[in-house]
């Protein structure tokens, strides 16, 4: 098979290297063994970590920084992507798992306070669209503080009608994979707020709660999108977006994509190198992986996909991807797992045994 451009597009290993990082570890990789090679390196995100890297590498812009409440109200500062009347926001930024120690995570606690000062402070420099990555999110609150501090900063007087009226000129976009409604089985306390760190009594009542909003919701708006798919993304920070918002929620990666032109870019590539943390059957529900396969098999381009962990690989290759290689060899600890330095040796490695199969 002629070879003479690869695409690479690897998600960030969370907790370890960012998608910038693990493209870079690839290119070296191929570069090392092909160096007439043309590579195009593509950062990317679904929405959750490095959503705003990922779009600056897209579309350029810069960096609005500013002082915001973590999840548990304490000053941090955060930041969010603007180019010219668009700002770009990532709510772990702000709200995010990433933010608190193991043992403060409490999502009866945890607020999504911080990012609508982010919002606010965009409708305030006069973005006309917001697009908002849901992902990471520490809290479980529905979006209820959002909105608190949307009104706190735009209207601390007024109603939401007012607010209504400041944002009638304003899109909002929300980008997630996660298509979970906001209450019951599958509902955002019952599926994700056990990571967070809720106890099943917390989740019951994270449920309630919930329910209970929505209801009163419903009833001040005469419509209910609790059920709407992407509702109980980042603990119903969605549901808050389309509610209160009337968001489009859109899958993350597929907005990402078209972004980057991703679709021009496939033209006369030989091969697609994508991966993530773990890959596995979650991997086709949606996730990153999946919408990079979904948009080379419109061109005919082989995927192939690297992972730290790898399960169900039969059901990996008949989705489509043309291989499917754990970066770690066997026996690997945890701890050296997670080193930085270890991971990019490793893709590298791994992306010249597969590149020189081809």
């Amino acid at each position: 098979m002629s070879v003479n451009k690869v695409i690479v597009a690897i998600d960030s290993l969370k907790g370890c290297i960012s998608s910038g990082e693990a493209n870079q570890a690839a290119t070296d990789g191929i570069k090392r063994i092909f160096p007439d090679w043309k590579v195009i390196q593509i950062p990317v995100s679904d929405g959750g970590e490095g959503w705003l890297e990922a779009f600056q590498a897209a579309i350029g812009g810069k960096l609005v920084k500013l002082p915001v409440y973590d999840p548990m109200m304490r000053t941090i500062e955060a930041s969010y992507l603007m180019k010219d009347h668009t700002a770009i926001i990532e709510i772990a930024k702000a709200s995010g798992l990433s933010l608190l120690t193991q043992e403060e995570r409490n999502p009866m606690r945890a607020t999504s306070y911080g990012t609508g000062q982010l919002v606010a402070d965009a409708v305030l420099k006069r973005c006309t669209h917001i697009i908002v990555g849901l992902g990471g999110s520490a809290t479980s609150d529905c979006g209820k503080g959002m909105l608190r501090a949307i009104i706190d900063t735009l209207s601390p007087k007024g109603s939401w009608r007012d607010i209504q009226e400041k944002l009638s000129n304003t899109k909002f976009t929300i980008a997630t994979d996660v298509m979970n409604p906001l209450c019951g089985e599958n509902g955002a306390a019952r599926i994700f707020a056990p990571q967070k760190g809720a106890t099943p009594k917390d989740v019951d009542l994270l449920d309630t709660q919930a329910h209970t909003f929505a209801r009163f919701s419903a009833q001040y708006f005469g419509f209910d999108c609790q059920d709407i798919p992407g509702a109980g993304a980042a603990g119903g920070l969605g549901y808050a977006f389309l509610q209160y918002m009337d968001a489009e929620c859109q899958s993350g990666i597929n907005l990402l994509l078209d972004t980057v032109n991703f679709h021009d870019k496939l033209e006369k590539a030989s091969l697609v190198i994508t991966g993530e943390g773990t890959a596995d059957q979650q991997t086709l529900m949606g996730k990153l992986p999946l919408g990079i396969l979904e948009k080379a098999k419109t061109m005919g381009v082989p995927v192939a996909l690297i992972a730290g962990r790898v399960f169900s690989t039969p059901l990996l290759l008949q989705a489509g991807f043309s291989s499917v290689t754990c970066i770690h060899p066997e026996g690997i600890s945890m701890m050296e797992a997670m080193n930085p330095e270890t991971t990019k040796r490793n893709i590298s490695h791994t992306v010249q045994e597969i590149t020189k199969n081809l």
